[in-house]
């Protein structure tokens, strides 16, 4: 970890731990079973998928899980922590759906909320904005409605008169995003090309949790980018951990992209007799640091 950002806003000579820093073990032990929790991140890329790994390893379950979904979904589903499933697609991207969500759903492992990418939006806003719900368009002619029987349409009360759809708040009791920076006291960097909608998330819920590639003294935050990138706030943020190559295997632009190779293996043990246990016993079933030296073999061995 980075020892910048030992003085400042809290004073001269504070411990570079301070502030709101945890490791990602602490995390998951403010997360609770029968949550509502939200997963930042976009399908495979920018996934907090350290968090989510820790999240294995505990005992933690019954999840609704609330996400623009990829293999945190997936993971999650074929473990059987998740209770209700509320998306707006689950993708790996270049593999269009994810197969163990897919799975998992061909099994009726839990029911599924499936909105429109703008409704799912308007919900986060909502959330965010501690509103019961917000107006939209999407939706409207479409299945959204017939499969979402729950969700209520609403007349304009101007001149107007239109029908729009009211899409719900998304709050949640918890949310985990991962980004390419942040400090201590828990100011969140992107560097890549798309910020996702990671901020929606954080102030959506009720504790927000950052990992991040590397934790930086605040003033380098905005020493070589704009401030613009500085996407989540302290302020809405619970804790902070420092988790390098903690997207993997999805993207985290600039730092690294996807690794392909990798996820192709992930998605075939789906389709495989035993796949999933194989994998998780492979890859999950230690510390963080064992994933990844277990990463590194499996690259060597497929050389």
């Amino acid at each position: 970890m980075s020892d910048h950002g030992t003085t400042g806003a809290a004073g001269a000579g504070v411990p570079a731990r301070a502030g709101k820093v945890m490791t990602p073990e602490e995390v998951v032990g403010r997360l609770a079973s029968g949550m509502t929790l939200g997963i930042g991140g976009w399908g495979s890329r920018r996934k907090p998928m350290a968090l989510v790994r820790a999240l294995l390893r505990s005992d933690v379950t019954d999840l609704t899980v609330v996400s623009y979904g990829g293999p945190d979904v997936g993971l999650l589903a074929a473990a059987g922590r998740i209770r209700r499933l509320v998306t707006a697609f689950t993708t790996l991207d270049s593999i269009p759906l994810e197969p163990h969500f897919r799975a998992a759903r061909e099994r009726g492992a839990f029911p599924l909320v499936e909105l429109d990418e703008a409704m799912f939006l308007q919900g986060l806003t909502a959330g965010a904005q501690r509103l019961p719900f917000l107006p939209t368009r999407a939706g409207l002619g479409s299945d959204v409605l017939r499969v979402n029987p729950g969700l209520r349409t609403v007349t304009s009360p101007y001149e107007d008169g239109e029908e729009l759809v009211a899409v719900p708040a998304l709050r949640l009791d918890a949310a985990l995003v991962h980004l390419n920076r942040a400090d201590r006291f828990g100011n969140g960097q992107y560097l890549g090309p798309d910020p996702y909608v990671d901020d929606l998330f954080c102030e959506a819920a009720d504790t927000a949790y950052v990992s991040c590639e590397r934790i930086v003294g605040s003033a380098e935050l905005t020493a070589h980018a704009a401030p613009q990138t500085l996407l989540v706030s302290r302020h809405s943020v619970t804790g902070v951990t420092e988790t390098p190559g903690g997207a993997h295997f999805t993207s985290c632009a600039p730092d690294y992209g996807r690794d392909e190779p990798f996820q192709r293996a992930y998605a075939a043990a789906a389709a495989e007799p035993d796949g999933w246990r194989a994998f998780h016993d492979r890859f999950l079933s230690g510390a963080e640091r064992d994933y990844h030296l277990a990463v590194r073999t499996w690259h060597k061995e497929q050389r």
